[in-house]
């Protein structure tokens, strides 16, 4: 042998002798597809697809590229059996019961390394190496502040899967899955477009009612149609806009507000192509007018009853309220010491405005949730019971959260031109076909073998004596139902908390009466009223609203003549309704002189929604201590069920505090059943708004 050839043939001896001891080279059964990058601390889908048709055990592991033994792995992501074998069978959705997306909860101590599949203990599959970035974490409290952080965004997906059995949520779920959204109001509807927008198409609404809107309800009077404008609202009416600081001048936007204007820009981007009818456009709203009535007992010489402007430039037309009182010196103190308390400044109102999450937070941290206004006077305080009761009414046991306080300091208002109806009717294309009406649901049961619900339910208005009852099976389910019509279902075992949620949650009630006159008398009045919102001292009345478009209009018109709540609006609707409607036209005789009378038209409606069959109540009104109490509960998916709607909010009692819970609600569905990129695309749904705010929404989800 040459001696040039010694060298090559013992690198050729040592090179087979280092193969001979090597791990042996693994065969690509299973392919990963996931883009090689990664987060520290976060949550991912891991998606695979099979070359081969792989049986047994399966198991995901993270590590250095190089290593071919389970036993190597920097961690164990998760495992589970498939294909043919026996314990496969729970993912029989799944092709072949071979599932191909799994969740992944990054640890915080990760470095670059592969993603490596093992069935028993063949190595199967290797991922490209990954990238790492690191995710900015918060301080943690407990753990609703886990999942609600209303530091930072207001739903932690990543906390939320950590507080879930591991075994659960490996696998991820197919979209084939059925999902069943009970209640057609607004936020069962935005929970049909986020799931539609992610390719989950196996959803079904069942609603009670034959409309879509729930307690959005533009009442259109006489059967006109929406262009007529012979409309007012019995339900939500109005939108705060935007707050002007008055020492400053300066304007900002009230920003959770602005989740209703990009969901109209979502569906009028989806409905373009669709009948023009279908468009949403806002308008302005007049919250406030010169000539709009005030509390007064004082009168003009006419009779009729003064308004702002008159009362502003002459107080004496106002009552003096220190003559009525005990001891005007002790309820000024008294009135004092709540709004040092609740300290709303400039500061805390911008607060509010930018990020009703923080607010929440800071006003649970500052004690506002702890008393209502009567408890911290008479117990923190310690005023006698009839000074606190001049100073603030001994009717209500309501936290000191004032968010609804800063909404109506908006200057600038917004409403929906030919009515808030045509929001959820904007949906209407989406959902009609897969929408159930005139379905009175009145039970749900879990069924423990095949982890599915069975909703029973009769058509609305059939007799519940003779009518059987009929079931539908779904694997998942969003109840959008007010808790108050829940405590008459059957309903699963919930947890002890829920349960109270359920059975002790405060709701109100509310009417809303709305008249028609043969023209807009009220804008040639000797002190016209253009728009705007006014009260009077005539019992049972509460708030009247003159409509804020087509000012200056010939023909008829529509006023809110009546919007009162709580215990008044039970009496007002315990009355035959041409009585009440009796009493309110002469309220508005009172109010505006003969000429009310003489141009009613005898067209009017009046809505009780306390007696409404679909709602029973108009908003959630959560005592001392419910909110802080219940609210961690609605975090939490139960027998499969997410809970959303108002009463599920941080606020309550506003088209937005629905919205705010769809959204949550949607993602945190998406992370129940493991769809974890999904629950990220939609985590930021309402970010962005184009054409109706600067710079970002600052409430989102994380994940």
């Amino acid at each position: 042998m040459g001696s040039s050839l010694i060298p090559a043939f013992w690198a050729a001896i040592l090179a087979f002798t280092q193969l001979s001891y090597a791990d042996p080279v693994y065969q690509e059964h299973v392919a990963f597809k996931d883009t090689p990058m990664l987060e520290a601390s976060g949550a991912q889908n891991i998606n695979i697809e099979y070359n081969t048709a792989l049986d047994g055990e399966l198991t995901i592991a993270y590590g250095s590229c190089g290593m071919n033994k389970l036993q190597h792995a920097h961690h164990h992501i998760g495992s589970t059996h498939i294909g043919s074998h026996p314990l496969a069978k729970r993912h029989s959705d799944w092709e072949s019961r071979r599932p191909t997306k799994f969740v992944w909860l990054v640890p915080e101590n990760i470095g670059k390394g592969c993603l490596h599949a093992f069935v028993e203990s063949e190595l199967v599959g290797r991922s490209e190496e990954y990238e790492v970035r690191r995710r900015k974490l918060r301080k943690r409290t407990s753990k609703f502040a886990d999942v609600a952080d209303p530091l930072g965004p207001w739903f932690d997906g990543v906390e939320y899967l950590k507080q879930k059995n591991p075994n659960e949520t490996f696998v991820a779920q197919t979209k084939e899955k059925k999902f069943g959204i009970l209640g057609a109001g607004i936020s069962g509807l935005l929970i049909a477009l986020i799931l539609d927008s992610v390719n989950i198409t196996n959803w079904k609404i069942l609603e009670s009612s034959n409309r879509v809107g729930g307690r959005m309800y533009t009442s259109y009077l006489n059967n006109t149609a929406p262009e007529e404008y012979q409309y007012h609202e019995l339900g939500p009416m109005r939108f705060p806009y935007t707050i002007t600081d008055e020492e400053t001048n300066e304007t900002f936007p009230i920003m959770d507000q602005r989740m209703v204007f990009q969901l109209a820009d979502v569906l009028n981007e989806v409905n373009k192509d669709e009948d023009p009818a279908l468009q949403i456009n806002f308008i302005p709203w007049i919250q406030k007018s010169d000539n709009a009535p005030v509390v007064t007992s004082k009168r003009r010489p006419d009779g009729t009853v003064p308004g702002t402007l008159e009362t502003t430039l002459d107080p004496s037309l106002l009552d003096n309220a220190n003559l009525t009182y005990s001891n005007a010196t002790a309820v000024a103190e008294a009135t004092k010491a709540l709004d040092d308390f609740k300290h709303l400044d400039a500061e805390r109102i911008r607060l509010y405005a930018k990020n009703v999450f923080r607010a929440h937070k800071e006003a649970v941290e500052t004690g506002l949730f702890d008393f209502s206004e009567v408890e911290y006077l008479r117990y923190v305080m310690g005023f006698d019971n009839n000074i606190t009761d001049q100073a603030t009414t001994t009717a209500v046991v309501w936290p000191m959260w004032e968010f609804e306080t800063v909404y109506f300091m908006a200057t600038e208002w917004r409403t929906v031109d030919k009515g808030l109806s045509r929001i959820p009717e904007a949906f209407r294309p989406l959902v009609s076909n897969r929408t159930s009406f005139n379905t009175k649901v009145s039970g749900v049961k879990y069924n423990k073998d095949t982890n599915s619900l069975t909703v029973s339910s009769r058509p609305t208005g059939s007799n519940p004596l003779t009518t059987t009852k009929t079931t539908e099976e779904f694997d998942y389910i969003f109840n959008s139902v007010p808790f108050n019509l829940l405590r008459f279902w059957d309903l699963p075992p919930y947890s002890n908390l829920l349960k109270r949620a359920i059975e002790r949650t405060v709701f109100d009630g509310a009417v809303k009466v709305a008249v028609q006159y043969e023209t807009r008398f009220w804008e040639h009045l000797e002190h016209p009223i253009y728009g705007g919102c006014g009260r009077v001292d005539i019992y049972g009345i509460g708030q009247i609203c003159y409509p804020s478009f087509n000012i200056n209009e010939t023909g008829p018109g529509v006023m809110l003549s009546s919007y009162i709540s709580s215990a008044d609006a039970t009496v007002a609707c315990s009355m035959p309704e041409a009585e009440h409607i009796s009493y309110i036209l002469d309220a508005m005789v009172a109010i505006h002189g003969p000429v009310a009378r003489e141009q009613f038209t005898g067209n009017y409606a009046r809505h009780c929604w306390e007696n409404d069959e679909h709602h029973a109540g108009s908003w959630a009104v959560p005592i001392v201590p419910q909110q802080q109490l219940y609210l961690p509960s609605f975090h939490n998916s139960e027998f499969n069920t997410v809970f959303v709607g108002e009463h599920t909010s941080f606020t309550h009692s506003w088209v937005f505090s629905a919205l705010e819970s769809g959204v949550r609600g949607a993602v945190q569905m998406l992370l129940d059943v493991g769809l974890v990129e999904e629950a990220k695309s939609k985590a930021g749904f309402f970010v962005k708004a184009p054409n109706h705010a600067k710079g970002q929404v600052a409430m989102f989800c994380s994940v």
